[in-house]
């Protein structure tokens, strides 16, 4: 087997340097590259790489993307992650790290629109698309060999130059057997990246590594897998089988499993949407519950908004706030009939807010709801809650004049602050 250039899809022999074709030092080998078919594909600071694609001013300079000093740190390009710059990270402490950053709000609108052309050229390469989010999929090209004329290796690397080309932003890519090798492989080389991870080294490769680095394995798991003296992947395979059960029950086989390499799971093309939400931080922090109530039922109405486009229904309300700290408090009520309506989700929430406002200062407030079901369930009414027709009437032309005027042309008198002047929440 030959390497071959991803610059130019030029044949090379193993063991160059370079492509002799075009100078590339980008060229792709691996004993097991032909016979993989699972691949992970991540664009590259995606948020970022947009603005810098239509603004070249900033190409040269580190880009943040994200809210106000309060607000939080959506993505940033690679030169302000030289400085430490990091998602989620505050953005008071993005800009101390990196002064000289350029800091532009998200444009979400735009960001959709180059997500869902890099999903089509996906999608030309195979069906079976599953996305995890804006920016990033899994991709199963099993059996496309004989439509692309070439392996699923070379058929990516073809992909990732045309995204480059047309797009003008840039991918990584990762391919292995398995969906979480795949997505492993796709980080180890960024930005531009092609990186193939064979189950044939994976369990050697994975064994050194943190546990954290397995699918599941969040803060919590890792503090009692600790106690078992499992810091590292390889320490999973040691451990007692007995003793892992206790610790962490019927995850066990599923955590030994991945160990090894192995991962069953197969490549869906469609996700099941499991919450539909929204969030705001504030420009100052809130502790008064007259404060955060209308900024609350704002968002019930962009929940009840994105539900409705969804086609779904809730079941389920969960409130986050995070205080003045960066803890994050949840609180949330489930078995509630379907629902899509704003004036049935507050009250849910606005009793889950009463509960939480104990003097705490908060600096940010979300409403999510999930336990989700289609939409032909919603909002049915029973003896209790009476007809609700009316109240969906009265919803659906508020959207429809919102849909054409703005989301500020209608609002209720619910969503105005208790004080002039009041705080302005930022949010998404």
């Amino acid at each position: 087997m030959n390497a071959v250039c991803r610059d130019c899809s030029a044949g090379q022999a193993i063991g160059l340097p370079r492509c002799l074709a075009c100078g590339s030092p980008r060229l792709l080998s691996h004993p097991e590259r032909d016979s993989l078919a699972i691949a992970h594909v991540d664009c590259d600071a995606f948020y970022a790489a947009i603005e810098k694609r239509d603004d070249p001013t900033l190409i040269d300079r580190p880009l943040i993307i994200g809210g106000g000093r309060r607000g939080v740190v959506a993505t940033a390009c690679y030169l302000a992650r030289v400085s430490g710059v990091h998602s989620a990270m505050p953005m008071f402490a993005a800009l101390k790290a990196c002064p000289d950053a350029v800091v532009l709000r998200p444009d979400m609108a735009k960001y959709a629109r180059v997500g869902r052309e890099v999903r089509q050229m996906m999608r030309d390469l195979t069906p079976m698309v599953e996305p995890l989010s804006i920016d990033e999929a899994f991709l199963d090209l099993s059996g496309t060999a004989r439509l692309h004329g070439t392996s699923p290796a070379l058929t990516l690397v073809r992909f990732a130059r045309r995204v480059e080309a047309e797009i003008g932003i840039t991918v990584s890519v990762g391919l292995s057997g398995a969906k979480f090798l795949a997505k492993i492989a796709s980080d180890l080389d960024k930005p531009r990246g092609f990186s193939i991870l064979g189950p044939g080294e994976a369990q050697a490769f994975l064994a050194g590594r943190k546990v954290g680095i397995l699918p599941g394995v969040g803060p919590a798991s890792q503090a009692r897998l600790a106690k078992l003296g499992v810091a590292k992947v390889g320490d999973l395979i040691r451990v007692d089988p007995d003793r892992l059960h206790a610790a962490i029950g019927r995850d066990a086989g599923r955590l030994l499993a991945l160990a090894r390499g192995m991962d069953s799971r197969a490549v869906r093309p469609e996700r099941e949407t499991k919450g539909v939400s929204a969030e705001t931080t504030l420009h100052v922090d809130l502790s008064a519950f007259a404060d955060l109530r209308p900024i609350l039922w704002r968002q019930c109405e962009r929940v009840s908004q994105r539900l409705k486009r969804a086609e779904l229904a809730a079941t389920s309300v969960t409130l986050k706030l995070k205080d003045s700290e960066f803890r994050i408090r949840s609180r949330s009520r489930a078995g509630l009939s379907p629902t899509q309506l704003a004036a049935r989700l507050y009250p849910v929430a606005e009793a889950l807010l009463r509960e939480a406002c104990d003097g705490t200062s908060y600096r940010l407030i979300g409403i999510g709801t999930g336990d989700l079901r289609p939409a032909a369930e919603a909002d049915r009414g029973d003896l209790l809650e009476g007809d609700l027709t009316l109240i969906g009437q009265r919803e659906a032309a508020l959207d429809r004049l919102r849909a054409k005027f703005g989301d500020a042309a209608v609002q209720r008198g619910l969503s105005f602050t208790a004080k002039a002047g009041g705080p302005k929440p930022q949010g998404r």
